[in-house]
């Protein structure tokens, strides 16, 4: 990020603070909107060039603002045609963000924060520990350059439809500048997308799911990866907080408060952990005859892990039992792995400065998964 200390970056920043900039400097409320435009859907980064407003207000843009996103440090293309982008945050440090593309979509996955601080045991982020959060300026600034930088759709469209906050980091912890994006990428003076194609991925803070569903309605992903709170407790150790009952409560009001019901659960597959027959039918219990939507990941692996994928054979069997028992489940189609770029293995580089207890235990991945075939068959 190249920001000037004394000029104030309106990147990121929310309509309604926005708004308040601009009247503090003789504007009008409306100019927010017409400043929206500009900055997301025309890319205009120069205040000179934006000829609606008065020149009296550029000029005073120009003093005390600017428009900085952060800076590129690299790229990587798979030979699936999956992109990957390294973002500078600082002090050496970096994030990591893709590109998917699609027949009919092409789907972003941003990060929100500088490594994570939740230490699941199956992700290369949780790995790295935890720096900080990114600004709303970071987030959104990912979203920026795809849009510049990747060609368009052949209808004209930007390359980018959907919106996933399934990068490095833990969306929900870093609230405050989470939400001003997600306001401006569902908002139609800026990037205008349908609340259905914008996600948040969050492993469980349950009080920041209640509050999401009325601060600014998009679509859930809930990181669940277990059935039992015995096992989800040692992969996903937010659970001791929140445990599977509390969590999905959370989840069902919701899905009351949205149009478009469902909530997807996110079941990454570990092999002789947590993909037996006996662990789907647990599953199926927990979410049979609600607005759920069961995504499985083939767990992707990354340097210094003990866990393996499970085999193509038993995500399908899988995935069968689910919807034998009446679940919409899918399996995501694994992409960018040859970049590092896939569900579970982006870590940026981050200067650990909140060890987070991965690095300070030994995980048994073989007692994980004697434990939960015990707690699934019970």
């Amino acid at each position: 990020m190249t920001t000037t200390a004394e000029k104030i970056n309106l990147l990121g920043m929310s309509q309604g603070a926005l708004e308040q900039f601009l009247v503090e400097r003789g504007g009008k409320p409306f100019h927010a909107r017409q400043l929206l435009q500009w900055i997301y859907q025309r890319d205009v980064d120069d205040f000179d060039a934006m000829t609606d407003l008065s020149k009296s207000l550029r000029r005073r843009l120009r003093e005390d603002a600017e428009i900085s996103a952060p800076e590129v440090q690299a790229k990587f293309t798979s030979r699936d045609g999956t992109v990957k982008w390294l973002f500078s945050s600082g002090a050496g440090q970096s994030v990591e963000t893709v590109f998917i593309p699609e027949a009919r979509r092409g789907t972003l996955c941003i990060s929100s924060q500088v490594g994570c601080a939740l230490d699941c045991s199956f992700c290369a982020t949780g790995a790295q520990g935890f720096n900080r959060n990114l600004t709303s300026a970071e987030i959104i600034g990912q979203v920026r350059h795809a849009i510049r930088e990747l060609p368009r759709r052949e209808n004209g469209e930007a390359a980018v439809t959907n919106v996933v906050f399934m990068g490095m980091g833990e969306p929900l912890a870093n609230y405050r500048n989470l939400v001003p994006v997600l306001n401006l990428l569902v908002s139609d003076w800026s990037y205008g997308l349908s609340r259905r194609r914008v996600t948040v991925s969050t492993s469980g803070i349950v009080p920041h799911i209640d509050k999401l569903g009325d601060d600014c309605n998009v679509a859930l992903a809930v990181s669940l990866h277990a059935a039992s709170d015995e096992l989800r407790d040692q992969l996903v150790p937010i659970n001791k907080m929140h445990p599977i009952g509390q969590l999905l409560e959370s989840c069902w009001r919701y899905a009351a408060k949205r149009s478009n019901r469902f909530i997807t659960f996110e079941y990454v597959m570990l092999r002789g952990v947590n993909d037996s027959i006996e662990q789907a039918d647990q599953l199926a219990r927990l979410l049979q005859g609600r607005a759920a939507k069961v995504n499985l990941i083939p767990f992707n692996p990354f340097p210094g892990t003990g866990f393996k994928r499970s085999s193509v054979a038993t995500i399908r069997h899988f995935q069968s039992r689910l919807r034998e028992k009446g679940l919409v489940a899918t399996t995501r189609r694994t992409r960018g792995d040859d970049i590092n770029a896939a569900c579970g293995q982006l870590a940026g580089k981050v200067s650990d400065r909140v060890r987070t207890r991965l690095g300070q235990r030994k995980i048994n991945r073989k007692s994980i998964g004697e434990k939960s075939m015990r707690t699934a068959s019970a």
